[in-house]
């Protein structure tokens, strides 16, 4: 039998916030006397409930920390709101309905993870090849590739190989060029020589790591990390204008959209005909700065269809669209508001390493990649977060951020740190755990009682209708601002856990293609449809009954081991199962 990599029994010595597969319950007694695993599952099946049992968690089978939820599910007539059937979760096996966790990252349930990265490819190929409700002339379209990287904060060790002779560079075995290899061993302030003749392999530990920790600039990396999705928003800004004025050169004349407003009168808006869909994928890399692959198409703009995909204007190609992103990149740029650590701001840009690549249909060229490639290398990165180089923590909190950031420690725990740091309060820039905390009471509720001011009736041990209010004659209230796209400080501390990056992994305009909750959606359907048979495959017109689940969360995880393993073994033998019928049918396609 096989089981998940991941562990499904609580850990003993589990870092906070690292959440286990599997919770402690109340089991009878027969059940604890098997201590071996292999006893418990011949225990679990053996009871004649367990044919039951499989089919109850079938659809959660392969995750590893599976959500439990407790309640009822009514069934309700949808045109008189009469209650049909009512079920209860105590019915059902252990009692609990078991739903996958859909956590997109591998390192914490591979199968989610694989669900999503599905997902994520058939969206990007629809944008690219159509289909799915995307129309296929999209196809021949004009679209490029490029990957926007983060400029230099300091040397780090690297592994670059020039030549490459290997089949695939997934598991390249060739021999790099060393590090850092230099005549003259220069040393910095610190007393440390910044030289490296190591030829790195493609799973050391130092790839990312600075030759100089004291010398890196921890604060820049931070801001930039956070700022980041700033500075795309306005590249794709920059995008655009440089195609509308392109377009207005070559006497390619605007689109006008007629609009009615909300007084009755009849807008005209002057648009650019070409317009620039993205689809981006953030990944991190070693050095723990994030980077972004892109895939940049070309449409055009239909006066009385906006929303709709249409061709692009006959004179602009795919060499004006990469025109467009080069300029994009190489000008635009952003600077900070001003930081008690640094008062002129910090200045965001792109670095000088900025690759591009033209999507065809067969990339036979140089510069040229499929559109098959660039589908499954945009979704590869779509699972992956800061685990690449070991990091993975919870949200931070005053009681965590000891655990996890050092001033004096390792690369990624001096970015914690620095994230941190730069999140405190203007008022205030030193470290919240440092600061003086008033004690507070253990009890902060008492026994009611009525405030002979004003009446309130509270268990609070002072009235909080008073203190509100001798606040507002104290001090008058002003309105709160919202924080600045430009500062820094605002939202740091809030994505310390992710050293900076506060985006979305996968991110696309609004009409690139289609959404995840189209796929979704499109899957439970066929799921119903596939349990109720083939006799009711055909959707009705109209829903005559609606099912309202009253459901709460109880925990996550399987309650057993040997539960993770019966219901690994049964998703994976069906996933063979599965493999084979397609392999058989391909055959008699053949």
């Amino acid at each position: 039998m096989t089981v998940s990599t991941l562990p499904v029994t609580p850990d003993a010595a589990t870092a906070s916030g690292a959440a286990a597969c599997a919770e402690p319950v109340t089991v009878p007694a027969w059940w604890r006397r098997s201590a071996d695993l292999d006893k418990q599952a011949v225990a679990r099946a053996a009871r004649p409930d367990y044919e039951a049992w499989l089919a109850h968690v079938k659809t959660a089978s392969a995750c590893t920390r599976p959500v439990r939820l407790a309640g009822t599910i009514a069934t309700i007539e949808a045109t008189t709101g009469r209650l049909l059937a009512e079920r209860s979760t105590a019915d059902m096996p252990d009692g609990v309905i078991y739903k996958p966790c859909g956590n997109r990252r591998a390192s914490v349930c591979p199968s989610c993870s694989k669900l999503y990265q599905n997902d994520a490819y058939q969206i990007v190929r629809a944008g690219l090849a159509g289909g799915k409700g995307v129309p296929e002339q999209v196809a021949e379209h004009p679209a490029v590739f490029p990957t926007f990287t983060a400029p230099s904060f300091g040397p780090v060790h690297t592994r670059v190989v020039k030549r490459h002779t290997c089949a695939r560079r997934a598991d390249c075995d060739c021999r790099p060029e060393p590090c850092h290899a230099r005549r003259d061993f220069t040393v910095c302030v610190h007393g440390t020589r910044l030289v490296c003749f190591a030829r790195h392999g493609a799973d050391d530990r130092n790839l990312g790591a600075p030759l100089c920790l004291d010398c890196y600039d921890y604060d820049a990396h931070a801001v930039w990390n956070l700022m980041s999705g700033e500075l795309w928003r306005r590249t794709t800004i920059a995008v655009d204008r440089y195609l509308h004025r392109l377009a207005r050169e070559r006497g390619i004349p605007d689109v006008e959209i007629v609009t009615d407003s909300k007084d009755g009168r009849t807008r005209i808006h002057r648009r650019s005909p070409a317009r620039a869909e993205f689809d981006k994928g953030a990944e991190m890399q070693r050095r723990a700065a994030i980077h972004f692959h892109v895939i940049v198409r070309l449409d055009g703009r239909d006066p009385d269809r906006p929303d709709t995909i249409v061709a692009p204007p006959p004179g602009l190609t795919a060499h004006d669209l990469k025109a467009a992103v080069d300029h994009a990149a190489a000008t635009v740029s952003l600077t900070t508001e001003p930081h008690p650590t640094r008062p002129e701001g910090w200045r965001i840009a792109w670095g000088e390493q900025v690759k591009m690549k033209v999507i065809t249909a067969d990339g036979r060229g140089p510069d040229e990649i499929t559109m098959g490639q660039v589908s499954s290398y945009l979704a590869k990165y779509a699972t992956k977060s800061t685990d690449v180089f070991g990091h993975i923590s919870p949200r931070m909190t005053e009681e965590l951020i000891d655990v996890y950031a050092d001033p004096d420690g390792t690369h990624t725990e001096r970015l914690v740190s620095a994230c941190w740091q730069l999140g405190a309060p203007h008022r205030d820039p030193g470290p919240i755990p440092d600061r003086p905390r008033p004690d507070l009471p253990a009890e902060p509720f008492g026994r009611p009682w009525t405030c002979p001011d004003c009446g309130t009736r509270t268990r609070y041990r002072a009235c909080p209708v008073c203190v509100a209010r001798n606040l507002a004659q104290s001090e008058p209230q002003r309105p709160r601002r919202r924080p600045g796209r430009r500062d820094p400080s605002a939202r740091m501390r809030r994505w310390a856990h992710m050293l900076g990056f506060g985006g979305h992994c996968f991110t696309k305009s609004r009409r690139y293609s289609i959404t995840f909750a189209l796929l979704r959606g499109e899957r439970v359907v066929f799921r119903r449809a596939q349990s109720s048979g083939p006799e009711t495959t055909e959707r009705a017109a109209e829903p005559t009954t609606l099912v309202v689940n009253f459901l709460q969360f109880v925990g996550v995880g399987w309650q057993t081991p040997a539960d993770a393993m019966l219901a690994n073994t049964s998703a994976a033998m069906a996933r063979e199962h599965a493999e084979t019928a397609r392999q058989y049918l391909d055959t008699l396609a053949a």
